[in-house]
């Protein structure tokens, strides 16, 4: 599923317009990426957790020279933690 198809699916399901579910998701992809330039988590309860975690540096190979070592700098990296109603319904102990 596509951002565009997930748009269609929520105009269909909330019965409002393809336009207006569209704004809705950008807006909820601002809303969480600002939150986490912010290095602030978002919750939301039963679904899960967003996150922004630094994942450290280390010493790489250089693709082109294998001999080569390269130093890989640490970056700023999105997590995304499952929460347990997400887990249980994808384990099939709880349906949709």
């Amino acid at each position: 599923m596509n951002k565009a198809d997930l748009a269609t699916q929520l105009s269909e399901k909330l019965n409002i317009s393809k336009k207006l579910s569209e704004d809705f998701v950008a807006a909820f992809e601002e809303i969480v990426t600002k939150a986490l330039v912010r290095n602030e988590e978002v919750t939301i309860a039963g679904f899960g957790t967003f996150s922004a975690r630094t994942r450290k540096g280390r010493m790489g190979v250089n693709p082109q020279n294998p001999t080569e070592p390269i130093e890989i700098p640490s970056v700023v990296v999105p997590k995304f933690k499952a929460g347990k109603a997400l887990k249980d319904t994808l384990k099939g102990k709880r349906s949709v």
